[in-house]
Protein backbone atom coordinates (compact mmCIF):
# COMPACT_ATOMS: atom_id res chain seq x y z
CA UNK A 1 0.00 0.00 0.00
CA UNK A 2 1.38 3.39 -0.77
CA UNK A 3 2.25 5.22 2.28
CA UNK A 4 -0.25 8.42 1.49
CA UNK A 5 -3.15 5.65 1.41
CA UNK A 6 -1.90 4.12 4.58
CA UNK A 7 -3.92 3.91 7.76
CA UNK A 8 -1.39 2.55 10.30
CA UNK A 9 -1.99 2.50 13.11
CA UNK A 10 -5.63 2.24 12.74
CA UNK A 11 -7.28 -1.21 12.38
CA UNK A 12 -10.69 0.32 11.72
CA UNK A 13 -13.32 3.54 11.46
CA UNK A 14 -15.84 4.04 13.48
CA UNK A 15 -18.86 6.35 12.26
CA UNK A 16 -20.55 7.55 15.36
CA UNK A 17 -23.73 9.44 15.29
CA UNK A 18 -26.54 10.97 16.60
CA UNK A 19 -29.22 7.91 16.11
CA UNK A 20 -33.03 9.01 15.21
CA UNK A 21 -36.30 6.38 15.84
CA UNK A 22 -37.34 4.09 12.50
CA UNK A 23 -40.90 3.89 12.90
CA UNK A 24 -43.75 5.46 15.43
CA UNK A 25 -43.12 2.96 18.42
CA UNK A 26 -39.40 4.01 18.10
CA UNK A 27 -39.97 8.05 19.14
CA UNK A 28 -40.73 7.75 22.66
CA UNK A 29 -37.87 5.61 23.96
CA UNK A 30 -35.83 7.17 21.75
CA UNK A 31 -36.39 10.61 23.02
CA UNK A 32 -36.34 9.25 26.45
CA UNK A 33 -32.54 8.41 25.38
CA UNK A 34 -31.61 11.30 24.44
CA UNK A 35 -33.39 13.78 26.91
CA UNK A 36 -32.40 10.89 29.56
CA UNK A 37 -31.50 12.22 33.52
CA UNK A 38 -33.73 15.02 32.98
CA UNK A 39 -36.88 14.35 34.12
CA UNK A 40 -38.58 15.22 31.37
CA UNK A 41 -42.52 13.60 31.33
CA UNK A 42 -43.28 11.10 29.01
CA UNK A 43 -46.18 12.77 27.85
CA UNK A 44 -44.10 16.44 27.36
CA UNK A 45 -42.47 13.73 24.91
CA UNK A 46 -44.60 12.84 23.12
CA UNK A 47 -45.46 16.01 22.12
CA UNK A 48 -41.81 16.98 20.92
CA UNK A 49 -41.97 13.38 19.15
CA UNK A 50 -44.83 15.15 17.19
CA UNK A 51 -42.36 16.20 14.68
CA UNK A 52 -41.49 12.62 14.13
CA UNK A 53 -45.05 11.16 13.73
CA UNK A 54 -45.39 14.06 10.68
CA UNK A 55 -43.33 11.76 8.74
CA UNK A 56 -44.26 8.40 9.95
CA UNK A 57 -42.65 8.34 13.22
CA UNK A 58 -39.13 7.86 11.15
CA UNK A 59 -36.14 9.91 11.22
CA UNK A 60 -34.34 10.16 7.99
CA UNK A 61 -30.73 9.98 9.81
CA UNK A 62 -30.01 6.24 10.31
CA UNK A 63 -30.99 5.92 6.27
CA UNK A 64 -28.50 8.72 5.41
CA UNK A 65 -25.94 6.86 7.95
CA UNK A 66 -26.36 4.01 5.90
CA UNK A 67 -25.59 5.71 2.42
CA UNK A 68 -22.41 7.38 3.79
CA UNK A 69 -21.61 4.04 5.41
CA UNK A 70 -21.79 2.42 1.36
CA UNK A 71 -20.01 5.86 0.35
CA UNK A 72 -17.33 5.23 2.25
CA UNK A 73 -16.60 1.35 1.84
CA UNK A 74 -16.93 2.32 -1.96
CA UNK A 75 -14.57 5.06 -1.53
CA UNK A 76 -11.84 2.83 1.00
CA UNK A 77 -11.68 -0.11 -1.98
CA UNK A 78 -11.47 2.12 -5.12
CA UNK A 79 -8.47 3.69 -3.30
CA UNK A 80 -7.04 0.94 -2.04
CA UNK A 81 -7.45 1.57 1.47
CA UNK A 82 -7.88 -1.54 3.68
CA UNK A 83 -9.70 -0.24 6.57
CA UNK A 84 -13.06 -1.77 8.10
CA UNK A 85 -15.95 1.00 8.48
CA UNK A 86 -18.41 0.50 11.99
CA UNK A 87 -21.31 2.43 12.47
CA UNK A 88 -22.47 3.01 15.99
CA UNK A 89 -25.24 5.97 17.48
CA UNK A 90 -25.18 7.73 20.58
CA UNK A 91 -29.53 7.59 21.09
CA UNK A 92 -30.88 4.61 18.78
CA UNK A 93 -29.71 1.45 17.49
CA UNK A 94 -26.84 0.48 16.65
CA UNK A 95 -26.42 1.61 19.66
CA UNK A 96 -22.32 2.95 20.64
CA UNK A 97 -21.35 0.39 22.94
CA UNK A 98 -22.77 -2.85 21.08
CA UNK A 99 -20.43 -1.14 17.83
CA UNK A 100 -17.54 -1.03 20.48
CA UNK A 101 -17.89 -4.62 21.78
CA UNK A 102 -18.35 -6.00 18.17
CA UNK A 103 -15.12 -4.55 16.99
CA UNK A 104 -13.10 -5.63 20.16
CA UNK A 105 -14.51 -9.09 19.02
CA UNK A 106 -13.15 -8.46 15.62
CA UNK A 107 -9.57 -8.25 16.68
CA UNK A 108 -9.84 -4.06 16.45
CA UNK A 109 -7.06 -2.60 18.67
CA UNK A 110 -7.05 1.49 17.35
CA UNK A 111 -9.90 2.86 15.93
CA UNK A 112 -10.24 6.16 14.38
CA UNK A 113 -13.87 7.41 15.21
CA UNK A 114 -15.60 10.26 12.91
CA UNK A 115 -18.88 11.97 14.01
CA UNK A 116 -21.35 13.22 12.37
CA UNK A 117 -20.39 16.50 13.72
CA UNK A 118 -18.45 19.15 11.84
CA UNK A 119 -18.03 21.84 14.43
CA UNK A 120 -16.74 22.43 17.81
CA UNK A 121 -18.91 22.44 20.47
CA UNK A 122 -20.24 20.35 23.61
CA UNK A 123 -23.16 18.85 22.31
CA UNK A 124 -21.35 18.24 18.65
CA UNK A 125 -18.09 16.81 19.99
CA UNK A 126 -17.22 16.70 23.94
CA UNK A 127 -20.51 14.76 24.22
CA UNK A 128 -19.56 12.46 21.78
CA UNK A 129 -15.94 11.96 23.65
CA UNK A 130 -18.59 11.58 26.74
CA UNK A 131 -20.13 8.58 25.16
CA UNK A 132 -16.90 7.12 24.17
CA UNK A 133 -15.63 7.23 27.58
CA UNK A 134 -19.21 5.70 28.74
CA UNK A 135 -19.09 2.52 26.62
CA UNK A 136 -15.59 1.84 26.79
CA UNK A 137 -16.00 1.88 30.75
CA UNK A 138 -18.99 -0.26 30.69
CA UNK A 139 -16.82 -2.83 28.22
CA UNK A 140 -14.51 -2.68 30.62
CA UNK A 141 -16.93 -3.82 33.23
CA UNK A 142 -17.46 -6.78 31.08
CA UNK A 143 -13.72 -8.10 31.50
CA UNK A 144 -13.10 -7.01 27.55
CA UNK A 145 -9.48 -5.81 26.88
CA UNK A 146 -10.53 -1.57 25.34
CA UNK A 147 -8.87 -0.66 22.03
CA UNK A 148 -7.50 3.04 21.85
CA UNK A 149 -10.13 5.58 20.22
CA UNK A 150 -9.16 8.75 18.72
CA UNK A 151 -11.44 11.24 17.23
CA UNK A 152 -10.99 12.69 14.11
CA UNK A 153 -10.63 16.56 13.87
CA UNK A 154 -13.51 18.61 13.17
CA UNK A 155 -14.42 19.09 9.01
CA UNK A 156 -15.94 22.06 8.57
CA UNK A 157 -13.20 23.86 6.74
CA UNK A 158 -12.40 20.41 4.49
CA UNK A 159 -12.89 21.09 0.97
CA UNK A 160 -14.76 17.86 0.61
CA UNK A 161 -17.15 19.45 2.97
CA UNK A 162 -17.61 22.69 1.78
CA UNK A 163 -17.76 22.16 -2.06
CA UNK A 164 -21.22 20.20 -2.17
CA UNK A 165 -22.94 22.74 -0.02
CA UNK A 166 -21.39 25.37 -2.63
CA UNK A 167 -22.89 23.70 -5.35
CA UNK A 168 -25.86 23.28 -3.48
CA UNK A 169 -26.33 26.98 -2.91
CA UNK A 170 -25.47 27.46 -6.49
CA UNK A 171 -28.76 24.91 -7.36
CA UNK A 172 -30.83 26.73 -4.77
CA UNK A 173 -30.21 30.11 -6.73
CA UNK A 174 -30.52 29.22 -10.05
CA UNK A 175 -34.13 27.66 -9.49
CA UNK A 176 -35.44 30.64 -8.19
CA UNK A 177 -37.64 32.77 -10.21
CA UNK A 178 -35.04 34.72 -12.62
CA UNK A 179 -36.34 37.94 -11.39
CA UNK A 180 -35.81 37.40 -7.36
CA UNK A 181 -32.74 35.57 -8.07
CA UNK A 182 -29.69 37.99 -8.42
CA UNK A 183 -30.64 39.86 -5.30
CA UNK A 184 -31.62 36.50 -3.11
CA UNK A 185 -30.35 36.65 0.02
CA UNK A 186 -28.11 33.70 1.93
CA UNK A 187 -29.37 32.56 5.60
CA UNK A 188 -26.46 30.21 6.61
CA UNK A 189 -28.25 27.96 9.20
CA UNK A 190 -27.14 26.02 11.87
CA UNK A 191 -28.23 24.41 15.04
CA UNK A 192 -28.70 27.04 17.88
CA UNK A 193 -27.01 26.18 20.88
CA UNK A 194 -27.13 28.12 24.30
CA UNK A 195 -24.70 30.95 24.51
CA UNK A 196 -22.94 30.17 27.68
CA UNK A 197 -22.46 26.71 25.62
CA UNK A 198 -21.04 28.33 22.56
CA UNK A 199 -19.01 30.97 24.52
CA UNK A 200 -17.31 28.15 25.78
CA UNK A 201 -16.91 25.96 23.07
CA UNK A 202 -13.04 25.27 21.77
CA UNK A 203 -9.70 25.16 23.56
CA UNK A 204 -10.30 27.68 26.67
CA UNK A 205 -7.60 30.56 24.13
CA UNK A 206 -10.95 30.56 21.71
CA UNK A 207 -13.36 30.88 24.38
CA UNK A 208 -15.14 33.92 24.39
CA UNK A 209 -18.50 35.71 22.87
CA UNK A 210 -19.47 32.80 20.77
CA UNK A 211 -16.29 31.19 20.88
CA UNK A 212 -14.77 28.49 18.82
CA UNK A 213 -18.72 27.29 17.56
CA UNK A 214 -19.99 30.77 15.93
CA UNK A 215 -16.22 31.59 14.74
CA UNK A 216 -16.07 28.46 12.80
CA UNK A 217 -19.67 28.77 11.39
CA UNK A 218 -18.70 32.36 10.00
CA UNK A 219 -15.25 31.62 8.51
CA UNK A 220 -17.03 28.70 6.34
CA UNK A 221 -20.30 30.89 5.25
CA UNK A 222 -17.34 33.07 4.34
CA UNK A 223 -15.70 30.99 2.40
CA UNK A 224 -19.02 29.20 0.75
CA UNK A 225 -19.90 33.30 0.12
CA UNK A 226 -16.62 34.02 -1.53
CA UNK A 227 -17.08 30.63 -3.57
CA UNK A 228 -21.29 31.38 -4.66
CA UNK A 229 -19.98 34.93 -5.89
CA UNK A 230 -16.74 33.29 -8.11
CA UNK A 231 -19.46 30.79 -9.51
CA UNK A 232 -22.87 33.38 -10.22
CA UNK A 233 -20.92 36.24 -10.46
CA UNK A 234 -23.29 37.88 -8.05
CA UNK A 235 -22.35 39.21 -4.68
CA UNK A 236 -25.58 37.80 -2.71
CA UNK A 237 -25.46 39.41 1.30
CA UNK A 238 -25.99 37.27 3.74
CA UNK A 239 -26.13 35.83 7.41
CA UNK A 240 -25.67 33.23 10.00
CA UNK A 241 -28.93 32.56 11.82
CA UNK A 242 -29.87 29.47 14.26
CA UNK A 243 -32.52 26.83 14.02
CA UNK A 244 -34.11 24.13 16.63
CA UNK A 245 -33.91 26.05 19.97
CA UNK A 246 -35.00 23.82 22.48
CA UNK A 247 -34.72 24.10 26.40
CA UNK A 248 -35.75 26.57 29.10
CA UNK A 249 -37.23 30.01 27.53
CA UNK A 250 -35.22 32.05 29.73
CA UNK A 251 -32.00 30.32 29.05
CA UNK A 252 -29.95 32.90 26.04
CA UNK A 253 -29.62 30.89 22.85
CA UNK A 254 -27.84 31.56 19.78
CA UNK A 255 -30.05 33.92 17.57
CA UNK A 256 -31.28 34.77 15.09
CA UNK A 257 -33.84 32.47 14.85
CA UNK A 258 -34.11 31.16 10.80
CA UNK A 259 -38.28 32.23 10.67
CA UNK A 260 -37.34 35.89 12.84
CA UNK A 261 -34.59 36.49 10.58
CA UNK A 262 -37.14 35.55 7.10
CA UNK A 263 -39.85 38.01 8.70
CA UNK A 264 -36.59 40.47 9.07
CA UNK A 265 -35.95 40.03 5.66
CA UNK A 266 -39.03 40.44 4.06
CA UNK A 267 -39.61 43.49 5.84
CA UNK A 268 -36.57 45.08 4.58
CA UNK A 269 -37.85 44.25 0.77
CA UNK A 270 -35.38 41.21 -0.08
CA UNK A 271 -37.32 39.50 -2.50
CA UNK A 272 -35.98 35.81 -1.75
CA UNK A 273 -33.65 33.69 0.22
CA UNK A 274 -31.60 30.54 -0.16
CA UNK A 275 -31.30 28.73 3.42
CA UNK A 276 -27.78 26.96 3.60
CA UNK A 277 -27.96 24.55 6.70
CA UNK A 278 -24.06 24.29 6.78
CA UNK A 279 -24.16 23.23 10.30
CA UNK A 280 -25.74 19.45 9.23
CA UNK A 281 -24.35 16.75 7.88
CA UNK A 282 -27.41 15.37 6.35
CA UNK A 283 -31.09 16.22 5.95
CA UNK A 284 -32.00 14.61 9.40
CA UNK A 285 -35.27 15.68 11.84
CA UNK A 286 -33.89 19.24 12.18
CA UNK A 287 -33.41 20.33 8.58
CA UNK A 288 -36.47 18.93 7.23
CA UNK A 289 -38.83 20.13 9.87
CA UNK A 290 -36.76 22.88 10.99
CA UNK A 291 -36.42 24.25 7.40
CA UNK A 292 -38.42 22.66 4.82
CA UNK A 293 -41.63 22.20 6.89
CA UNK A 294 -41.74 25.47 9.53
CA UNK A 295 -39.34 27.89 7.98
CA UNK A 296 -41.04 27.08 4.82
CA UNK A 297 -44.66 27.81 6.04
CA UNK A 298 -43.31 31.13 7.49
CA UNK A 299 -42.21 31.92 4.05
CA UNK A 300 -45.16 30.70 2.53
CA UNK A 301 -47.35 32.83 5.04
CA UNK A 302 -44.89 35.97 3.72
CA UNK A 303 -44.75 35.50 0.29
CA UNK A 304 -41.23 35.04 0.63
CA UNK A 305 -39.49 33.08 -2.04
CA UNK A 306 -37.23 30.27 -0.36
CA UNK A 307 -35.24 27.54 -1.51
CA UNK A 308 -33.53 25.21 0.80
CA UNK A 309 -29.77 24.22 -0.49
CA UNK A 310 -28.37 20.49 0.17
CA UNK A 311 -26.70 19.10 2.84
CA UNK A 312 -23.48 17.11 1.99
CA UNK A 313 -25.23 13.70 3.12
CA UNK A 314 -23.02 10.71 1.52
CA UNK A 315 -21.74 13.23 -1.82
CA UNK A 316 -18.05 11.36 -2.74
CA UNK A 317 -16.07 14.38 -2.27
CA UNK A 318 -17.31 14.00 1.44
CA UNK A 319 -16.37 10.68 1.51
CA UNK A 320 -13.35 11.34 0.40
CA UNK A 321 -12.85 14.03 2.73
CA UNK A 322 -13.21 11.18 5.53
CA UNK A 323 -10.65 9.52 3.55
CA UNK A 324 -8.18 12.30 3.82
CA UNK A 325 -8.47 13.19 7.66
CA UNK A 326 -8.04 9.02 8.83
CA UNK A 327 -4.91 8.78 6.51
CA UNK A 328 -4.01 12.73 7.66
CA UNK A 329 -4.14 11.20 11.41
CA UNK A 330 -2.87 8.08 11.04
CA UNK A 331 0.65 9.60 9.35
CA UNK A 332 0.39 12.08 11.77
CA UNK A 333 0.21 9.16 14.28
CA UNK A 334 3.67 8.19 12.85
CA UNK A 335 5.36 11.05 13.54
CA UNK A 336 5.15 12.31 9.62
CA UNK A 337 4.85 15.65 8.91
CA UNK A 338 1.10 16.41 7.67
CA UNK A 339 -0.34 19.38 6.02
CA UNK A 340 -4.05 19.45 6.55
CA UNK A 341 -6.15 20.10 3.87
CA UNK A 342 -8.73 23.01 4.80
CA UNK A 343 -10.18 26.04 3.75
CA UNK A 344 -10.33 29.72 5.01
CA UNK A 345 -8.81 31.07 7.76
CA UNK A 346 -8.63 29.40 11.23
CA UNK A 347 -6.02 26.33 10.16
CA UNK A 348 -7.06 22.57 10.75
CA UNK A 349 -8.10 21.93 13.88
CA UNK A 350 -6.76 20.07 16.98
CA UNK A 351 -6.29 16.29 16.43
CA UNK A 352 -6.24 16.15 20.52
CA UNK A 353 -8.88 18.05 22.24
CA UNK A 354 -7.05 19.86 25.10
CA UNK A 355 -8.13 20.22 28.68
CA UNK A 356 -10.95 22.55 29.21
CA UNK A 357 -12.10 22.49 25.41
CA UNK A 358 -15.89 22.67 25.03
CA UNK A 359 -16.53 22.00 28.83
CA UNK A 360 -19.69 19.92 30.53
CA UNK A 361 -21.61 21.65 33.12
CA UNK A 362 -20.87 18.71 35.09
CA UNK A 363 -17.51 17.25 34.74
CA UNK A 364 -17.47 13.28 33.23
CA UNK A 365 -14.90 11.52 31.77
CA UNK A 366 -14.41 11.86 27.83
CA UNK A 367 -12.28 9.25 26.19
CA UNK A 368 -9.86 10.90 23.04
CA UNK A 369 -8.83 14.30 24.89
CA UNK A 370 -5.80 15.53 26.50
CA UNK A 371 -8.03 14.55 29.53
CA UNK A 372 -9.26 10.79 28.61
CA UNK A 373 -8.93 8.28 31.50
CA UNK A 374 -8.10 5.86 28.06
CA UNK A 375 -4.78 6.60 26.47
Amino acid sequence: MPDELDPTPYDALLLLSFGGPEGPDDVVPFLENVTRGRGIPKERLKEVGEHYFLFGGVSPINEQNRALLDALREDFAGHGLDLPVYWGNRNWAPYLTDTLREMIRDGRRRIAVLATSAYASYSGCRQYRENLADSLAALEAEGLELPRVDKLRHYFNHPGFVEPMVDGIVRSLADLPEEVREGAHIAFCTHSIPTASADTSGPVEEHGDGGAYVAQHLDVARVIADAVRERTGVEHPWQLVYQSRSGAPHIPWLEPDICDHLEERHAAGVPAVVMAPIGFVSDHMEVIYDLDTEAAAKAGELGLPVRRSATVGADPRFAAAIRDLVVERAATERGQDVTPCVLGGLGASHDLCPVGCCPARAPRPAAAGADSPYA
